[in-house]
């Protein structure tokens, strides 16, 4: 590829105090405050030790049933809709392709990032079954349900992926190995592959060899903030939690070596704090080590300590958005490319008509994640409205229409002469 200097404008400023990105100055959480001991390590789930009945929808009940990891698990809203547990629909897709599962205990995840629904400083207000993750509910299923539900479908399965999402709990390891094998027992990896969102934090080399050798095909880090010190202020001492950056990375570096080259990743969440030369920088260096990134927009979760923050500008993500697709599927480097002074995408490092085209494909604009059976750059887990509402997407779960690449590329700044997008659509009134 000819990589050529050309200049490209900067769309005018959106976000908060005029800036077309969150700036660190702006991204600080709140101190998570004192759980009540009554309410420590899901001790009123413990307390009222009610018995598991099958499917449980979160908010149902306040004395969440008792439910524990290996043999039950929850699962995205999405993925309960498209097997059928749950009724709904999902705007503009057929629900999701990836099956997404979550360890679950009583006592929850022992970690407090500072984004997140499921942080144990919500010990106090919500019981773990019952907290948000992602902008979604996660029922809890007994696994042994939907692995039978997926096994009957045989190659019909919608499911391109299945995903093994680990919180942070000394029975995790051990538990995410028995999930995996009681799903590759009944189910060939071949027909749906199964990846990891691992926990760096109580895992080791040998864990992951483990998983890799029972069968799961892709192993993924969630390292979410995109320098030390964020990572230090959003989910180390900083809220009172246990993760390291260097634990993360100890951890990927022993997945490339396990994994092998592109079966393995990281997750980043943009828009906390980090400039866009930083979080390319990161996404350059997983390209280098073999990895792929798949990125997060910020969105401020309910009842986490970001959740009086503001969500990422559109600017912003699309520019990182489009600069990735560049990096991870066009071998365009980060030394291609060129950064004002506040260290955003000032020029994209490919010529005019070949950046057009590239936007024009919108693929760059879908969600990133695991790859699905369509194409590598297309992911199975394409996690509906994970990030955004469908007033104001962020990361598509659908093929951008015309309509929405008109809408991208007025977020780059980047409109077709003699085209003019007009705001407004079905869903304009919601909460953004």
């Amino acid at each position: 590829m000819t990589c050529l200097k050309r200049e490209v404008a900067l769309p005018s400023p959106i976000g908060l105090q005029g800036e077309d990105f969150n700036s660190v100055h702006v991204m600080k959480p709140r101190k998570p405050s004192e759980t009540p001991a009554g309410a420590k390590n899901g001790a009123r789930v413990k307390l009222a030790n009610v018995p598991p009945e099958g499917v449980y929808l979160p908010n149902n009940n306040r004395l969440t049933p008792h439910m524990r990891s290996p043999d039950y698990v929850q699962m995205s809203t999405a993925a309960a809709i498209t097997l059928g547990l749950m009724p709904g629909k999902m705007h503009g897709c057929g629900c999701t392709r990836c099956l997404n599962l979550l360890l679950t205990y009583p006592e929850g995840c022992r970690a407090n990032c500072a984004y997140c629904g499921l942080a144990r400083h919500r010990e106090g207000d919500r019981d773990y079954a019952d907290r948000n993750f992602i902008r979604v509910d996660w029922p809890a299923v007994p696994m042994s349900e939907i692995v039978e539900k997926v096994h009957l479908a045989g190659n019909e399965t919608p499911f391109h992926r299945m995903c093994i999402s680990m919180i942070t709990h000394p029975n995790s390891d051990a538990d995410t190995l028995a999930v995996l094998k009681q799903w590759t027992d009944k189910i060939d990896p071949s027909t749906v592959p199964v990846s990891i969102l691992s926990n760096p934090t109580t895992m080791t080399r040998a864990d992951v060899r483990n998983l890799h050798e029972l069968g799961a095909d892709i192993f993924t880090v969630a390292i979410d903030a995109a320098t030390p010190d964020i990572f230090e202020n959003t989910r180390g001492k900083g809220v009172q939690s246990p993760h390291s950056w260097d634990g993360y990375w100890n951890i990927l570096e022993a997945a490339r070596d396990v994994f092998g080259n592109q079966k393995f990743g990281a997750h980043i969440i943009i828009g906390m704090g980090e400039t866009e030369f930083e979080a390319l920088t990161l996404i350059q260096r997983l390209v280098d080590m073999g990895g792929h990134s798949h990125l997060f927009c910020f969105f401020p979760e309910k009842g986490s300590l970001m959740d009086h923050l503001p969500a990422t500008p559109r600017d912003q993500w699309r520019r990182v958005q489009l600069a990735r697709y560049l990096i991870d599927y066009r071998d365009v480097r980060i030394d291609h490319m060129r950064f004002d002074d506040k260290g955003r995408v000032a020029d994209f490092g490919v010529p005019a008509q070949e950046l057009d085209t590239v936007i024009d494909e919108g693929i760059a604009f879908r969600t990133s994640g695991c790859p699905g059976k369509f194409r590598t750059d297309v992911s199975a887990c394409d996690r509906p409205y994970g990030d955004s509402p469908p007033s104001n997407i962020a990361s598509y779960p659908f093929q951008p229409s015309a309509g929405d690449m008109r809408k991208i590329r007025h977020q780059l700044g980047r409109e077709k002469p003699g085209e003019v997008y007009v705001s407004g659509s079905e869903f304009e009134d919601e909460t953004p």
